[in-house]
């Protein structure tokens, strides 16, 4: 492995702040959260988490033009982040975005719920949790639930759950669909675990409130899919691509529409994405695919199976970029990727020229590989 600089596009500089916003399409980068490393934890105990480094991160994002999708998979909700700590990491993220003018929504789950509950606990759960990301001003994202996949025992269960939850809803939300690739607990979501059948249940949801529905978040790591299923959306409900595989073909789109972007690859690739974006803005879909073509073999190997881990790699890159001063994770995720899988990550980074500063990015690999017992 080399741990030279790379070739490929120029560096990518730090964000300053003042960016315009993306005009074309609405993009929200998913955010990872900074551990604290020197906290005194357990991989099974509470989350300890660097405060002022995730924030950090969200203004690096924001400076970009991007908006936040916080608190969501890419932050480890259900995977080293509780529920206290990511209810904080919420009220904290708003308060910064509301500080500096950028964009957030957030993600509201049932992740309080320790043990298997009913339908109705299960509305209790959402609802506490809808009730916390709108006082807090940012929009809401309502996310897949593993206690309702396990209460749920048909389609019209989820049908009556997200009814109750879009009328209540003050603003309207985004409404997310990540595939059992993401979280092996939410197979046969929407009741059916044929994806046909969850499909016709989704859009059902959507037809019947769609004042109260912004968009669809859907990560399901299949472009036809997502095509036909945004071809079928109410006018006027957008569709986020969460496919970490397919994105620039989907965010350019045809010419019966295109997609948005609520990418958990995108936390890497904030910068690069955003001027990818702009370029689109103007019109110019050559210069935007000629930008994110050459990423797609980056995000590839980030979230290859089993997906779910793809955290860990985000965590890395953003560790050799120089946004964290240490290559740990909450719960101890950290140890998820094998250090080939990483130095490979790190490869593919560098020939895209993500690092701002390459030697700092070679000398931590460096580093990494001398724990692990690499010659050097």
């Amino acid at each position: 492995m080399s741990t030279g600089t790379g070739t490929g596009h120029a560096r990518v500089a730090a964000g300053s702040g003042g960016a315009p916003p993306l005009t074309s399409r609405t993009v929200f980068s998913a955010a990872h959260v900074v551990a604290d490393p020197f906290a005194d934890v357990s991989p099974d105990g509470p989350a300890a988490v660097d405060w002022d480094a995730t924030l950090a991160f969200r203004r690096h994002l924001w400076s970009h033009g991007l908006g936040v999708a916080e608190a969501m998979d890419t932050a480890q909700r259900g995977m080293g982040l509780d529920w206290p700590c990511a209810a904080e990491l919420i009220r904290r993220s708003a308060a910064e975005a509301k500080a500096v003018g950028g964009r957030v929504a957030c993600g509201v789950g049932t992740d309080q719920l320790a043990t298997p509950a009913k339908l109705p606990r299960v509305v209790e759960a959402y609802e506490e949790q809808l009730a916390l990301v709108e006082a807090s001003g940012a929009q809401a994202i309502l996310m897949a639930s593993r206690a309702l996949a396990a209460a749920a025992e048909s389609p019209d269960d989820y049908l009556t759950t997200y009814g109750e939850l879009l009328r209540q809803a003050r603003e309207p939300v985004i409404l997310h669909w990540l595939g059992p690739m993401f979280d092996p607990a939410l197979e046969g979501y929407w009741g059916a675990k044929d994806l046909d059948a969850a499909t016709e249940t989704f859009l059902e949801v959507i037809a019947a409130h769609p004042d109260k529905v912004d968009g669809i978040k859907v990560s399901l790591l299949d472009a036809g899919r997502e095509i036909a299923l945004r071809r079928r959306l109410p006018e006027g409900v957008r569709c986020y691509t969460g496919d970490d595989f397919h994105y620039p073909e989907l965010i350019a789109g045809d010419d019966h529409g295109f997609s948005h972007a609520l990418l958990g690859i995108f936390d890497p690739l904030g910068p690069l994405a955003a001027e990818a974006v702009r370029a689109l803005d103007t019109g110019d879909a050559a210069a935007f695919r000629a930008l994110l073509d050459p990423t797609v073999e980056l995000s590839r190997h980030l979230f290859q199976a089993p997906t779910r881990y793809y955290k860990t790699g985000v965590v890395f890159l953003a560790w050799l970029a120089g946004h964290q001063s240490h290559f740990s994770m909450v719960g101890g995720l950290q140890s998820a990727r094998s250090l080939p899988h990483l130095a490979r990550a790190y490869e593919l980074a560098d020939k895209l020229g993500l690092f701002p500063d390459p030697d700092l990015a070679a000398a931590r690999v460096r580093a990494l590989l001398t724990v692990h017992g690499v010659p050097q």
